[in-house]
């Protein structure tokens, strides 16, 4: 797990620091007497959440990121915030797109505590469908706002659950299946939350590929790399579907999504490792759990119940 950390008061040392940390930036402040800046960051592969903080206003301009970047305020404004075609503002609670990867963009944060939270863009393209064709348009967020209030609740809920139950224990974040899993979520909540290219594609059309031979070619590839990182699209790509017709043909055929099947595979080998285990190994069911992508004890606990109606710790010790 990538972390960094970084305080100072001083105002082109802030400058460097965030030209390094994110793409080259011209930074000022008219806010007489502190100028302090803290920024903590955490990160597993392709995506990564700062905490910042600022005791003064900031003006900033921005060259082009390169990466999604997405904005939560929990204190204080963003104001005057520009890039092509919009300007807006934020405040507490607001989740919003920067800018696209390929845009400068320019504003002013006064005395405000928020989240950056930064993406590859090739994730979109992994949860919503096969890599483009040459000539084919990328996925891309067309707007900079969530498309509901609902949608930023829900996205929020996203960033928080990465950030508060992932990136907050680094034995858990460079768990392997852990960080793919978790990078997918965001990325699929992202795409759920923004107006978005992939949603503009859909075709009703996707829908004729429902047949049980889509799900013998689908279920067999989980079966195969359960114990790998496994996305959407490559479930997708393996049982010769879009992604769209795909989740169509589990939805209708086992009214379920692909990412839930996967996860019921990965209880049942779960579930398997722990009848399995040494008694006297000192394996625990925290360990079983995240081999198989559960980075969250509790959460794997419910689902362990409902599926074998007794706890994972009377099955680890055989009770």
């Amino acid at each position: 797990m990538e972390t960094l950390t970084f305080d100072s008061d001083d105002l082109s040392v802030t400058e460097d620091f965030l030209s390094r940390a994110y793409a080259r930036m011209r930074i000022g402040s008219n806010t007489p007497g502190s100028s302090r800046a803290r920024i903590h960051r955490a990160g597993i592969p392709s995506v990564s959440v700062d905490q910042l903080v600022l005791d003064f206003e900031m003006s900033y301009s921005v060259t082009p990121l390169g990466k999604i970047c997405l904005c939560v305020v929990h204190e204080g404004t963003v104001r005057d915030h520009t890039f092509q075609g919009v300007e807006d503002a934020f405040g507490p609670g607001d989740v919003v797109l920067f800018a696209p990867p390929d845009l400068p963009y320019a504003g002013r944060i006064c005395n405000a505590r928020y989240s950056i939270v930064m993406l590859d863009p090739a994730l979109l393209a992994q949860v919503a469908g096969p890599l483009p064709a040459p000539g084919d348009r990328p996925v891309r967020l067309t707007g900079h706002r969530p498309h509901s209030p609902a949608a930023a609740r829900q996205l929020g809920r996203a960033i928080g659950y990465l950030t508060e139950h992932v990136l907050a224990d680094p034995a858990v974040a460079d768990q392997r299946l852990v960080a793919s899993t978790a990078a997918q979520h965001l990325a699929a909540s992202v795409l759920s939350a923004f107006p978005n290219t992939a949603l503009a594609d859909e075709r009703d059309g996707d829908r004729g590929d429902g047949h049980p031979l889509v799900l013998r070619r689908a279920l067999a590839y989980i079966d195969d790399h359960a114990d790998q990182p496994v996305t959407v699209a490559e479930i997708a790509a393996a049982a010769h579907v879009t992604v769209r017709a795909l989740q169509y043909a589990f939805r209708r055929h086992l009214d379920t999504t692909p990412v839930a099947h996967l996860r019921r595979v990965r209880l049942a080998q779960a579930h398997r490792d722990l009848v399995a285990a040494d008694r006297d190994g000192g394996v625990t069911v925290t360990e079983i759990a995240a081999r198989w992508g559960f980075h969250h004890p509790g959460r794997f606990a419910s689902l362990y119940r409902a599926a074998y109606r007794r706890p994972p710790h009377r099955t680890l010790s055989g009770d």
